[in-house]
């Protein structure tokens, strides 16, 4: 979704330069831009030539990734070598670190200027693994607002842009024409459940969580958007013959629900920016989690809470990942009354931390003018 927004927003802000109502003083020579590399659907659509597909890279977990390397490694080398074919003139690489970061270097090796477009969270573990954007990126475009002193403190030259989620409108569908075209019941209230949008983190996550809509029972309707990274028939083997509707869109699903329950990563920003109340809740394999957890430099697992500063969203990791738990929290803010009112309140501290500044331009748009600067 990020690649497609970038590409769109650098072909409008190429032809108004050329055009020149960028506020130059002479319109500057239109030049053809082209984009190839990692992506899916939406980049394709944006005019982007895919030449690996972005599914084939979602992989998570430390222990996970080991059993992959001989395909990543294919990967990896089919898109160096359209690289070499194309001689491309600038290179921007998107998240996804264990791969990019290593396209990056190489990329620098052929003096291809970098732009890192979602930077690395390396503020949250591995804060060594920062000398990598130092060394191979000369442009790290950030989406959080913390990002960029972490960054520019330790030598790179970062800037904040925006978060590409945050000045999205509300879905302009309403309630009743939701229900109507989901088979929903309106009188019912509604939870959207995200347990990720990879296969392995859907397997650790989804059964938890329908074993907690089971609990609640069939007062509610249950809705599971389907991650354009995953197929319908995956998620229905796994749900059974239990009532969850699957819907193709996540933003719609959130705006009318609830509450939600929310895998960790960004599908909780996603829950914040539509205003719903969500519990956060993420498991890894045993040895990844022995891995990983001493390495984590941060107070917080859930995006929100970091960027608020404080835990509005409740954690439940790992362990504390059970039915149990997630049915005692969302008992806290499906009614109304406090609990609710104070999560409310902290998501809506978090979509104004997201925003740029009043009249600034939007995050994909910043990130344009940044990028064919760059270019010139």
């Amino acid at each position: 979704m990020y690649g497609a927004q970038l590409i769109e927003a650098l072909r409008r802000a190429a032809e108004l330069r050329s055009a020149g109502r960028t506020g130059a003083s002479a319109p500057t020579q239109a030049v053809p831009l082209q984009f190839f590399g990692a992506g899916g659907e939406r980049m394709r659509a944006a005019g982007c030539d895919v030449i690996i597909d972005a599914k084939d890279l979602a992989v998570v977990g430390i222990t996970e990734i080991v059993s992959h390397l001989p395909k990543i490694l294919g990967l990896y080398k089919k898109l160096i070598r359209a690289a070499d074919d194309r001689h491309p003139t600038l290179a921007i690489v998107i998240d996804a670190p264990a791969f990019n970061w290593r396209i990056a270097r190489q990329m620098r090796k052929r003096r291809i200027p970098v732009v890192y477009y979602v930077c690395p969270q390396f503020w949250a573990w591995r804060q060594g693994r920062v000398k990598l954007l130092r060394k191979y990126v000369n442009k790290a475009l950030v989406i959080f607002p913390f990002e960029e002193k972490f960054y520019r403190d330790r030598g790179v030259d970062a800037a904040f842009v925006g978060h590409p989620l945050a000045d999205l409108p509300a879905p302009a569908i309403t309630r009743a024409a939701y229900a109507a075209e989901h088979a929903l019941d309106a009188a019912k209230h509604w939870i959207t459940l995200m347990p990720g949008s990879r296969r392995k983190e859907v397997r650790m996550n989804l059964p938890t969580i329908l074993e907690a809509a089971d609990r609640l029972g069939a007062s509610y309707e249950f809705l599971l958007p389907v991650a354009r990274t995953l197929e319908p028939a995956f998620l229905k083997l796994l749900i059974g013959d239990r009532k969850i509707r699957l819907v193709p869109e996540s933003l719609p699903a959130l705006h009318h629900s609830r509450a939600g329950i929310v895998a960790s990563g960004t599908a909780t920003v996603e829950a914040a920016l539509m205003g719903t109340p969500f519990v956060m809740v993420y498991r890894v394999s045993p040895l990844t989690y022995a891995i990983g957890k001493p390495r984590i430099k941060v107070p917080h697992y859930a995006m929100v809470n970091l960027i608020a500063g404080e835990e509005i969203v409740p954690e439940l990791v790992q362990h504390k990942f059970t039915a149990e738990n997630i049915g005692a929290e969302l008992g806290k803010i499906i009614p109304d009354g406090p609990s609710r009112e104070k999560m409310m309140r902290g998501l809506t501290s978090v979509r104004e931390k997201l925003k740029k500044p009043e009249g600034a331009q939007r995050p994909a748009e910043c990130a344009a003018q940044i990028i064919l600067d760059m270019l010139k």
